[in-house]
C-alpha cells in the first residue's frame, strides 16, 4: 500500500539559499530509490519559513529504507544543524 510521508521544516529566510542545495540533494538521491513515486515540496502563506514536502512511496517499507539510510540521515543532520531544529516527519496512508 502507498504511503505519503509529510515532511515539515522551518527555514530562516536567511538560511533558504544555504539549505536549498541539500535539500535538492535530498529529492534527487530520494527519486533513485526502490518504491520513491513521487515528491513536492511547498511552502506555507501563512506562516513565513515553513516548508513541507509531501513524499509518496510504494510502501512503509521502502520509506524506512531510504529514511534509514546513512546518506539520508547525514543530509539531514546537515538540514537540521544549521535551521536549529528537527525536521519533522508524519506517515500517511489512504482513508478507506
Amino acid at each position: 500500500m502507498a504511503v505519503k510521508i509529510l515532511i515539515t521544516r522551518s527555514i530562516d529566510k536567511d538560511l533558504v539559499q544555504a539549505i536549498n542545495p541539500l535539500i535538492v540533494k535530498l529529492h534527487t538521491l530520494a527519486m533513485a530509490q526502490p518504491g520513491y513515486i513521487s515528491g513536492e515540496t511547498l511552502k506555507c502563506i501563512d506562516r513565513p519559513g515553513e516548508y513541507m514536502v509531501i513524499s509518496t512511496w510504494r510502501s512503509l517499507d521502502d520509506w524506512n529504507q531510504w529514511r534509514n539510510s546513512q546518506e539520508r540521515i547525514t543530509l539531514q543532520s546537515t538540514i537540521d544543524s544549521i535551521t536549529g531544529e528537527d525536521t519533522e516527519y508524519t506517515v500517511y496512508v489512504p482513508y478507506s
